[in-house]
């Protein structure tokens, strides 16, 4: 069988991308050492659903390996060689927070680590679908500069506006502030981009919005509607930074990424970007997001707001996803915004309840 090799394989889209692939007839190679656990402490460990995975599938091999770790990377590339068909590549620190607080382990994870998996693939595997979770911090605080207006509660843009459908690729990822997070995966979204250019390899960065489902271990710093709907079941205080709580996010279903990773597999090509996220299907303003939490888990969500707004976050942010669906018109999402929170709380609430 053909073998796809996923890092970050724990994580919510790892671990989604592991179990497509293996019902898609892939032999599926892990990559996962548990470093969300070290990110965002024991609550956050992806290790339960490793070990899930393995119970599940025993097309599922996992190996606690490191992306940084150059040799042992391309090791794992040279065992498989050209059987290695599809790379899924998710394993990433993934908080603009925690980024600033250790600048050398973020950029080593999500630079370096990126590039360790790009050239093993050149070098073993240059046929294989590369597939890169990029994120739309890349264009900095540029979408704060667009003409917002304050409605009761959210913002956004006039109808009239280019953008009022959601944000493309043409906006520029220069002259603002991204986070240092921002910073090392814009270098790693345009390494993969300069070795599908220069190298030729059938590569893709998709440029996400929020990325989220029932498998998310939320926390403070990072997976917001997942730890949004914990703090509303348990009774957690919850802050909002910045925005009067008005700030609008997009959000799209694992499974929904995942499927379109399918599609650009079934037909790759060399250096493709795409902004993904659940577009104006699937997004919510912060006051939008707890009012439908509160609804959902039948309680009030203990919450509080701070002037300070995270440095270089969005005020607003909806992807246009017609350049994707241009490219792969048989894409479709399956999941809104009520779909995603509603399957969130059912497959979690006991669960947090009972160690709360």
């Amino acid at each position: 069988m053909p073998v796809a090799v996923v890092t970050g394989s724990g994580g919510l889209i790892g671990s989604e991308a592991v179990a497509h692939f293996v019902e898609a007839g892939f032999d599926v190679v892990g990559v996962e050492n548990d470093m969300r656990s070290e990110f965002f402490g024991p609550s956050a460990s992806t290790r339960s659903v490793t070990e899930r995975l393995r119970r599940r599938y025993p097309e599922f091999h996992s190996l606690d390996l490191d992306v940084r770790d150059t040799a042992g990377v391309e090791r794992l590339f040279a065992r498989h060689g050209s059987a290695i068909e599809l790379v899924v590549h998710t394993a990433a620190q993934p908080s603009h927070d925690w980024a600033a607080s250790a600048p050398h382990v973020d950029f080593e994870v999500n630079a370096n680590g990126t590039l360790n998996v790009l050239e093993s693939t050149r070098r073993h595997a240059p046929g294989a679908s590369f597939i890169f979770t990029s994120t739309n911090k890349v264009y900095g605080d540029s979408p704060n500069r667009l003409p917002l207006i304050e409605l009761p509660t959210r913002l956004d843009l006039p109808e009239d506006h280019r953008y009022f459908g959601g944000i493309d690729t043409s906006m520029s990822i220069d002259a603002s502030m991204h986070s240092l997070f921002g910073v090392s995966k814009s270098a790693a979204d345009l390494m993969v981009q300069e070795y599908g250019r220069y190298f030729e390899l059938p590569t893709v960065c998709f440029r996400a919005g929020c990325l989220t489902g029932p498998n998310h271990a939320g926390a403070m710093l990072h997976g917001f509607l997942s730890y949004l709907m914990r703090c509303t079941v348990t009774g957690e205080e919850y802050t909002v930074f910045g925005y009067g709580a008005r700030q609008v996010r997009d959000n799209i279903h694992s499974a929904d990424l995942v499927r379109a990773f399918d599609a650009f597999r079934r037909a790759p090509r060399p250096a493709a970007v795409y902004n993904i996220g659940g577009g104006r299907h699937s997004h919510c303003s912060m006051i939008e997001a707890i009012e439908l939490c509160e609804e959902i888990a039948g309680r009030p969500l203990n919450w509080s707001l701070s002037d300070r707004a995270r440095m270089g976050d969005h005020r607003w942010w909806i992807s246009d996803l017609s350049e994707f669906r241009r490219d792969y018109p048989e894409w479709e999402q399956e999941y809104d915004l009520r779909g995603i929170l509603q399957e969130i709380h059912d497959q979690n609430a006991d669960r947090w309840l009972a160690v709360a």
